[in-house]
């Protein structure tokens, strides 16, 4: 089965090629600038990116016929998690999104692909897959109910992963599973479902390189009204120019490991402050799961710092045995999910 992958980033397009369950071709679109200030609003970048797209796979020798095309999930509407057929709906849904992230191009992308070729065209756990118990729903205000917005894909495949190594099942155990990157999203997996996580966009949770996480919202709303910033510049404050990136200037973590190891006591002030807030989040899920958890996993890019890892184990590896899977590969588990669905070992759901 052959099987392309589409995953669009804020200036890259990742594509990749699968013969079932081995990469064959991968590579990373970049998209300068210059090339993308033509087009005012994220969904007007769509034709561009396909057409690069297709440029790309007939210059590495493709006759873009696929048995499959799968593309990243989109901020589109709340789904439970599993695998989707595209159709115009979510496509529609993906352009109207309330937030415009590169994700949403995805979908648009991958079904005009399938179209051509006469094939399926899926999408797998979005980042809005959203199987919150009733409580985890709930907030002081009925007017702002809380909404799950995290790495869905890379953490079910993780936890799939980690599964099979421990020759268990994942519908068979309670995880709590981090991921950090960018955003970090923690989440209790209660016997194959995210009973409940954070929104590691624009909502709650830790600071994280790029990402405010939960602020004193008194203090919040004193800062909106304070005429000083837009709306646009408030929220670009909560995800982009949050976090590490507010406090040092960076969001790169391995370059604030390196001013630390040069002696920067402020860079690891902030840096061992990310890392106590991330551990905090990990412990209040395991109240989520009332304290029967089987494992802790973390993951993600930042999974890599052996400081994180030994830091995060240090604060919460009282609560259950720490498993890493440092970095995630998020074009592998879309493959994946489409293969399953290929195979009938899953069945594709209606969006």
């Amino acid at each position: 089965m052959r099987i392309l992958v589409i995953n669009p980033g804020s200036t890259s397009t990742k594509i990749a090629v699968f013969d079932d369950e081995t990469k064959i071709f991968a590579t990373n679109i970049s998209h300068s600038p210059e090339e993308l200030a033509p087009y005012k609003r994220i969904p007007d970048q769509q034709e561009f990116r396909h057409k690069l797209v297709v440029k790309t796979l007939r210059e590495a020798g493709f006759d873009l016929e696929f048995d499959a095309v799968i593309g990243r999930g989109s901020l589109a509407k709340p789904v439970a998690g599993g695998v989707f057929a595209i159709n115009e709906k979510m496509i529609r849904d993906s352009k109207e999104s309330f937030d415009q992230h590169a994700c949403n191009l995805a979908c648009g992308i991958a079904y005009e692909i399938a179209k051509t070729n006469g094939c399926p065209s899926f999408t797998a756990d979005p980042v809005t897959v959203d199987e919150l118990n009733d409580y985890a729903r709930i907030t002081g205000l009925p007017e702002l109910p809380h909404q799950a917005i995290w790495h869905a894909l890379n953490q079910r495949a993780i936890a799939r992963r980690y599964c099979k190594e421990h020759n268990t099942h994942y519908e068979d155990v309670n995880l709590i599973i981090c991921h950090m990157g960018g955003g970090v999203s923690v989440a209790a997996h209660n016997h194959g479902y995210a009973v409940d996580t954070n929104n590691a966009l624009t909502g709650n949770g830790p600071f994280s390189p790029e990402r405010a996480g939960t602020l004193p919202a008194g203090k919040l709303v004193k800062m909106c009204f304070s005429g000083k910033y837009t709306e646009a510049d408030m929220l670009k404050k909560l995800a982009g120019k949050g976090g590490l990136a507010a406090h040092l200037g960076t969001t790169d973590a391995l370059e604030v490991e390196r001013r630390i190891a040069g002696g920067s006591e402020k860079a690891k002030l902030i840096f061992d402050a990310m890392i106590y807030h991330i551990a905090k989040a990990i412990a209040s899920y395991g109240a989520t799961l009332k304290g029967k958890v089987d494992a802790i996993i973390l993951t993600g890019g930042i999974a890599h710092s052996k400081h994180v890892v030994e830091q995060i184990t240090n604060y919460v590896g009282w609560m259950a045995p720490i498993a890493c899977y440092p970095g995630e590969d998020e074009m592998e588990a879309l493959a994946l999910n489409a293969l399953a669905v290929l195979h009938g070992e899953l069945q594709a759901k209606e969006y």
